[in-house]
């Protein structure tokens, strides 16, 4: 797929992008931190509603500095989002957006939680919001979420009291923290839950405010602040060689997709949290008060704890392995305790620190990617003790076989153990693929049904090997995935996870596909092999009053990975008509709809998604005026291949490339979204763009943010952008002027042209303008005012400046008809007679 080179801005950050998809090796620093942070027995939960809403500072500061078990509880995947560095959108940018959080918490030191929330895109109040989400079930997913980390303090990010001045997401995640607070300790609410967890208290509930949320810095430091508590988040780590924020600047730019690529900061810095309920405070700045974070917390742990802070004391540096004989105790005890939370929390950490100070090596690589059920997939097995403490390596077993492989093998110091294991993929293994995406999803919800699922950033690798280990005389397994491990000349070594796929994928050439009239096209299918020999036919489902043909076609791939390409020709009806069509592909009687989307990007691990394979096919009775269009790319949209399926020539034109020459045979040019946010060139190049305008060009800007703009000119005269956005896709849309050439010519634009619309009307409308701009539009949400500014247009010169902050970019790949009506008038736009502005 398509392939994003980071470009990160100092070494340590590409470092941490090429390690993201490696097995982490702990060098003797960061065996230390980590048993520093074994000695802490305390827990705290981050609560925001999206990828990227999360304070890393905060984060970084109490899983690094306090050594509290951190995790970030995002409510949503982030899918509503935009997505700067690729054209994923939707539940595609949602996978992107989960593995840049776990990036983030690889870099910060924190876990990652989620529940079933659908982000379906800006929300103005937590009303509409919990109109959308189906608040029973989100509520449910945050108790479970307290249930099962048991957080000693939670942290809202933003404020419970305030509806409707931020993101009603935003406000909505802290109204459901502040009331699962209680409600996860009563065994009356969601009592369902209890069969696999138990009722949890938190001690105490936090907002992160700050400045921001009381407008100004000045009145911030005049706030009386008697019920908060500070950090200075600017601490310094030896160990680590930076400051808290300096690493959380490095997780906070793992949000690529978002562009919060940033640099980092140093020196002291102050964060607030303010208390809101739970046992009071004591009057110091501990956020831990009264609550006992060492290992007499829990039976049995004093023992353990005088072991492993005795260990922390002296640590050895130069040799960690020293301390094996002290680790494998304190394990043989924690392995006593009959708290169940803390066992489990403790053994894993407790398994990592004894791998890493033995120097073992262990790893699983297949060789092969991926595999579909019922293949054969060859393992290399390696197992390394870089110690010289006495290992033997009894057994291993792998989760595609019932019973273990026995070795009795010592694992002599620095000694390679290699072996090689031959297995069966079994037919009913699932598909490796999102879970949340296996089922329909409505607007505001995914379905998730398995409780144990419910909140996992990830879906659990089916493929692995258990190592059962017997160190020092102490029996300890530990797992690993299986991997794919290979090399490329001009990157060296690369993993990637390893999938299992279907025997044979289908995907259409597009999502959509526009007729503007009754003429047929012909689609391209390309059939890729899970397998070796693949061999069966591939037929279309399709709208009754559409015809394709041939009714199928054979196909034959001979190997694994390989793809096959047929061509359909599809048959519109005569009149206006939409629908979907489908491939289906039939191998031995059984069919296969889905398509195999990989994600490839450097900064997360390599993704496969399964969606369904379909295609929106839609007869739209229009006309068009012009026929070259120049465009200039912004933010990843797919606007330029959605003009070209309604016939026009689309030329992709670099910023370097605009100048006058270049410019002056386009019928007309149009400038992607958020280019003037993204594009630093175009502070230099507008002059080209509006000289174009001015000498009878037809100029569509589409929407841009109103922060960061590379130019103070964006246009000729006076437009000033905002936040004014209309978040209801069904929003009424008022038409200003009826006679006006846009929306009459070449098509006839009305109320019906904007039915069928997807998340929203539009955003960051202007909300000022000069007298040479006609508004044509005015909308609103329920309860606000008129908005005017989703669609303006000017007369420059001899030709036309156009600015929109309509969503066209969400609504062609949906197929909107009437979206494609009304931006083909824009591309119109003064090619009727007479001129198209009335002064």
């Amino acid at each position: 797929m398509r392939h994003f080179r980071l470009l990160l801005f100092i070494l340590l950050g590409s470092l941490v992008t090429i390690q993201a998809q490696q097995p982490k090796k702990y060098n003797s620093s960061q065996i230390y931190d980590a048993i520093q942070k074994l000695n802490v027995l305390g827990s705290v939960l981050y609560v925001a509603a999206h990828p990227d809403d999360e304070n890393t500072r905060l984060i970084a500061y109490m899983a690094n500095e306090a050594k509290a078990r951190t995790a970030y509880l995002s409510l949503t995947r982030g899918d509503g989002g935009q997505n700067l560095i690729g054209p994923e959108i939707r539940e595609l940018l949602g996978v992107i957006r989960t593995q840049e959080l776990l990036a983030a918490r690889r870099v910060d030191g924190g876990e990652q939680l989620f529940s079933r929330a659908n982000d379906f895109g800006y929300s103005k109040h937590p009303n509409e919001t919990l109109e959308i989400w189906n608040k029973d079930e989100v509520l449910a997913d945050v108790v479970w979420a307290i249930r099962t980390f048991k957080p000693d303090v939670i942290i809202n990010r933003f404020d419970h009291r305030t509806p409707g001045t931020t993101h009603g997401h935003h406000t909505t995640s802290a109204m459901l923290s502040h009331e699962a607070f209680d409600l996860s300790n009563d065994p009356t609410q969601y009592s369902s839950q209890l069969e696999l967890t138990e009722i949890w208290q938190p001690k105490r509930l936090f907002f992160n405010t700050s400045w921001w949320f009381y407008g100004s810095r000045e009145k911030f430091e005049k706030a009386d602040k008697s019920n908060m508590l500070n950090f200075d988040i600017g601490v310094y780590y030896p160990t680590r060689g930076m400051s808290n924020n300096e690493v959380a600047a490095l997780a906070s730019s793992q949000h690529l997709c978002q562009g919060f690529g940033r640099l980092s900061q140093r020196g002291t810095q102050d964060e607030y949290i303010e208390f809101l309920k739970g046992e009071p405070l004591d009057g110091t700045n501990n956020i831990f008060a009264g609550i006992d974070t060492s290992w007499n917390r829990i039976e049995g742990g004093k023992a353990i704890g005088n072991i492993l802070n005795t260990i922390e004391a002296n640590f050895n540096f130069i040799n960690p392995a020293a301390h094996l004989p002290q680790l494998l105790e304190a394990y043989k005890l924690l392995q006593n305790i009959k708290d169940e939370h803390w066992k489990n929390v403790k053994t894993k950490e407790l398994k990592t620190i004894i791998e890493a100070c033995t120097g073992l090596y262990l790893e699983a690589s297949a060789n092969t990617p991926n595999a579909a059920p019922n293949s054969e997939v060859t393992l290399k097995i390696e197992a390394l003790n870089r110690s010289n403490a006495a290992i033997n390596l009894v057994s291993y077993n792998l989760s595609t076989i019932e019973n273990g492989i026995s070795k009795n093998m010592e694992m002599a110091e620095n000694k390679r153990l290699n072996f090689e294991e031959n297995i069966a993929i079994p037919f009913d293994m699932s598909y490796t693929a999102p879970y949340w995406l296996n089922k329909q999803s409505t607007l505001g919800m995914y379905s998730v049904k398995e409780q144990n699922l419910i909140g996992l950033p990830e879906t659990p690798r089916a493929v692995y090997v258990d190592f059962n280990l017997n160190i020092e005389g102490t029996p300890i397994t530990i797992t690993k995935p299986v991997v794919y491990r290979y090399s490329k000349p001009d990157k060296g070594e690369l993993y990637r996870p390893f999938e299992i796929v279907p025997e044979v994928s289908a995907s259409i050439s597009d999502k959509v596909f526009i007729f503007e009239n009754d003429q047929q096209k012909e689609i391209e299918i390309t059939v890729k092999a899970g397998r070796d020999a693949v061999d069966g036919y591939v037929q279309m489902a399709y709208p009754n009053d559409w015809t394709v043909y041939p009714s199928k076609q054979k196909i034959e791939i001979a190997n694994k990975g390989d793809v096959q390409k047929l061509i359909f020709t599809v048959i519109p009806p005569k009149g206006q008509s939409e629908g979907l069509i489908t491939p289906m592909v039939n191998i031995n009687d059984e069919y296969y709809t889905d398509e195999l989307v990989e994600i490839d990007y450097e900064h997360i691990p390599y993704q496969t998604v399964l969606v369904p394979s379909e295609s929106k096919v839609v007869r739209l009775n229009i006309e068009k005026r012009g026929e070259n269009i120049g465009y200039i790319e912004g933010a990843g949209d797919v606007v330029p291949e959605s003009l070209r399926q309604i016939g026009y020539n689309v030329t992709l034109i670099k910023p370097e490339q605009i100048s006058a020459e270049n410019l002056q045979n386009f019928d007309a040019v149009v400038v992607g979204i958020r280019a003037y946010n993204i594009l630093d060139e175009l502070k230099f190049k507008q002059k080209y763009l509006l000289d174009y305008v001015h000498e009878g060009g037809n100029l569509i800007i589409q929407y841009n943010t109103n922060r960061r703009l590379k130019t103070d000119n964006i246009s000729p005269f006076h437009l000033k952008l905002s936040r004014d956005r209309v978040t209801d896709e069904n929003a009424t849309v008022n038409i200003l002027d009826t006679n006006h050439p846009i929306l009459n010519f070449p098509n006839k634009i009305g109320p019906e042209d904007f039915e069928g619309w997807v998340q929203e009307r539009g955003l960051y409308f202007p909300n000022e303008w000069s007298e040479e701009f006609t508004p044509l539009f005015s909308m609103n949400d329920k309860g606000e005012s008129s908005k005017e500014g989703s669609l303006l247009i000017a007369q420059y010169g001899k030709g036309n400046y156009i600015y929109s902050g309509l969503s066209f970019f969400r609504q062609f790949p949906a197929g909107v008809s009437g979206a494609y009506r009304l931006f083909i008038n824009m591309l119109s736009a003064g090619k009727e007679n007479p001129a198209i502005i009335k002064n």
